[in-house]
Formats: C-alpha cells, sequence, structure tokens
C-alpha cells in the first residue's frame, strides 16, 4: 500500500514530521538514507547543538521524545546576557515571564538518536533511499530509480532541497558573507545556565550553557564572523588556531566565563537568509528546505519545527473528501506559517544590519536602545513570551 504522505529527508525536521504525522493517524513514510547515530560518549559532545523553545519542547514531548533525551546532556538555560557594541546589555530571565526555563540547550546527535529510536518504534516505513526528482504531481523519482507514489510529498531535505528545486518552487537566497564558527570550549568560570551574546563590529558571538565535564564548566560557541576572517582562522593548523581562537576570545567576551579554552574541532557554515514558497503542487516545505534564518537569535530549528506543527494540523484537521495533498489544505498550513516566519526572518536579519553599520550616531542609537528594553520588564517579558511561541 502507498504511503499518503512521504517524507522526503530524514533530519531532525523531517523524523519529527513523520512522527507527528504519524501519530495523528496518517500513513507515512520517509524516503532517506538510513541514518545511524552512535550512542554519545561521556565527556565528547556533538558539534552542534541547538536552543530548543519552550514551543519545541512541549512538541518533542508531544511526539514522545523528549522524555528519551538523556537529562544529563541537556542544559537548561535559565538566563540571557545581550551586549551591545557599546554600554547597551539586556539581561532576560525565565522568571520574568513566570517560566522554570528560557530553553534548552541539546545536542543535534542526541536528538536524531532518540527521534529514529522512536519512528522506528512507531513502526513508520523508512525508505533506504532519496529523492532524486519531482517527476509530476503524485509522483517522485529516486536515486535508485523507483518511482514513488503519495498524495502528498513533504520536502524536509534541506537547504539543498531536491525535491524543491527539481519541483521549480520559488526560493531565494541571500548570503551574508559571513561564517558560522562553532566550537566547544572549557571555561574558568561556571556559566550558571546564562546563555551569552554580544554584538560586535566583526560579528556575533554567543556562549551557549553546556553539561559539564570531568574537566569544569562547558560551553558551545557559536560565532557568525566576516568571511575573511573565519577563513583565515579555519585555515590555520590547530595548535596556531586554538590560540589564536582563545585570544580573540579573550577580548570579545571580555572574561566574562574567565579563560576559555577549545576542547573540541573547530567548524565552520556558511551564513545565508533563505526563504521558499512552501508549497507546491502536492509539496510542503519543512525547516531548511522552507526557509534559513540568521542563527543569531538561534531559531532556526524552532521554525522548523513550528512547520511540523502547523502542517500536521492542517493536514489532520482538514475535510474527510480532502486529500492531503489537496491544494487549499496546503494554502492553509502555508498561511499559518507566514506570518511566524516571516517576523522571525525580518527580526534577524534587522539585527544583523543594524549592528553591521559602524556609524556613530546609530551605534549610539542601537545602544541607547537596549538600554531603554532593559529597564522595562513589560517589554522583556514580551520579548521572552515571543520567543517561547516559536
Amino acid at each position: 500500500m502507498k504511503p499518503q504522505i512521504l517524507v522526503c529527508g530524514a533530519g531532525i525536521v523531517g523524523l519529527s514530521c513523520a512522527l507527528a504525522l504519524a501519530r495523528k493517524g496518517q500513513r507515512v513514510a520517509v524516503l532517506a538514507p538510513r541514518n545511524e547515530v552512535p550512542a554519545a560518549q561521556a565527556d565528547v559532545y556533538h558539534p552542534r547543538v541547538y536552543a530548543i523553545s519552550p514551543a519545541s519542547q512541549r512538541l518533542l514531548d508531544e511526539l514522545g521524545v523528549w522524555q528519551m533525551l538523556p537529562s544529563v546532556r541537556v542544559a537548561p538555560v535559565q538566563a540571557m546576557e545581550i551586549h551591545g557594541d557599546g554600554d547597551g546589555r539586556v539581561d532576560l530571565h525565565a522568571w520574568q515571564a513566570a517560566q522554570e526555563n528560557l530553553a534548552w540547550i541539546v545536542e543535534s546527535g542526541e536528538i536524531e538518536r532518540v527521534l529514529i529510536q522512536a519512528v522506528r518504534m512507531f513502526g513508520i516505513e523508512w525508505l533506504d533511499d532519496r529523492c532524486e526528482s519531482w517527476r509530476q504531481e503524485g509522483v517522485v523519482l529516486t536515486a535508485a530509480g523507483r518511482r514513488m507514489q503519495a498524495e502528498l510529498f513533504v520536502g524536509a531535505d534541506g537547504a539543498a532541497s531536491r525535491l524543491r528545486e527539481s519541483a521549480g518552487i520559488q526560493y531565494e537566497s541571500r548570503s551574508y558573507h559571513d561564517i558560522g564558527l562553532v566550537a566547544h570550549l572549557d571555561a574558568e568560570r561556571p556559566h550558571q545556565g546564562t546563555a551569552l551574546q554580544w554584538f560586535r563590529d566583526d560579528g556575533v558571538l554567543a556562549l551557549l550553557p553546556l553539561p559539564d565535564t570531568a574537566t569544569g564548566p562547558q560551553v558551545s560557541m557559536v560565532w557568525s564572523m566576516r568571511e575573511a576572517q573565519a577563513k583565515a582562522l579555519l585555515g590555520l593548523p590547530r595548535p596556531e588556531q586554538a590560540a589564536e581562537l582563545e585570544k580573540r576570545l579573550a577580548h570579545a567576551a571580555q572574561g566574562r566565563l574567565g579563560a576559555l579554552r577549545m576542547r573540541s574541532a573547530l567548524h565552520g557554515f556558511p551564513l545565508s537568509v533563505d526563504q521558499a514558497q512552501m508549497i507546491g503542487p502536492g509539496i510542503a516545505l519543512v525547516g531548511d528546505a522552507a526557509h534559513r534564518v540568521h542563527p543569531l537569535a538561534g531559531q532556526g530549528l524552532n521554525l522548523g519545527l513550528g512547520d511540523v506543527r502547523a502542517l500536521s494540523d492542517a493536514i489532520s484537521q482538514r475535510e474527510n473528501f480532502r486529500t492531503a495533498g489537496d491544494a487549499r489544505v496546503l494554502r492553509r498550513y502555508q498561511r499559518a506559517r507566514a506570518e511566524p516566519v516571516l517576523a522571525m526572518r525580518l527580526a534577524t536579519d534587522g539585527l544583523h544590519r543594524l549592528f553591521g553599520v559602524q556609524a556613530a550616531p546609530l551605534a549610539w542609537l542601537r545602544n541607547a536602545g537596549m538600554r531603554w528594553v532593559d529597564a522595562l520588564p513589560f517589554v522583556k517579558r514580551q520579548l521572552i513570551e515571543s520567543a517561547s511561541r516559536n
């Protein structure tokens, strides 16, 4: 029996989507190379971590996977310190919005591992192949030459989505000419569950809390750095690279966590702002296949999981006479995601542009604005509640 819905892609968003749809009674299958994530090793953390918002945590809990994550590898974020490029600063605390946590920092590999287990336990069919091209409404050709039919194809195959490209769905991409540098660091002082961020003239630096290791406190660094500087750093031999990065961190982080030492390899990925039309004939796009935003707000995965909830709701609540790929059903999904995706894109892109201009009047104004926000509790509560809904 052919599936009603074929999810192309087996990353976090793709597997979450398949699980959400299956739990709402839809016949769903996953089309992607089989992915095995080995069990985690003590004190060795996956290079990529995500800040999971309360809304995303609720979705993962509803899918039955949040409780499968080992609690010792999840770091709750109870506060944020955001520093401008002058004397501007905003402090956010979960208690300001009557919340237990602002977010949770979780390794990509751990989320993938428990999702794979959940998909298997739920009996969802997994086709060890990949989408090669969309041929016509209701038909996809795989890399192995199979013709797959379904009422709806879900494009969860990443920013370079083959499904989106072959179906000719409108897609716009603009490079920031920045590279996101990620690494895990040993910290001299405890982070106390606080995420730290600095807006600087050479990019945006974030230090995210991670569980302590045997050697002491640990944080994950995400530094969106100008392309030329980042490439020069990535091209250095490991000892020189570590010495140079630690020197820059000592200056940029202003000694907030004491000395910072590299404990993992340094990785880099190009940054861009991307937006697709999100739907096509019998196609719905989710996650990076649909949109990408600057990582300065840490909301990329949360937007993708928001897509999962909206799509599974639109499909499960459709009229009995409509198929999963009905154009009206897909337009409901598109409308549901239009405002939150646009708002996040405008916010992150606007902040990137605002701090990218070094003119003295604007620099004074943006730091004054941060001081103003920090002095108004109701504004900070609104910021926290807005981020929690994504």
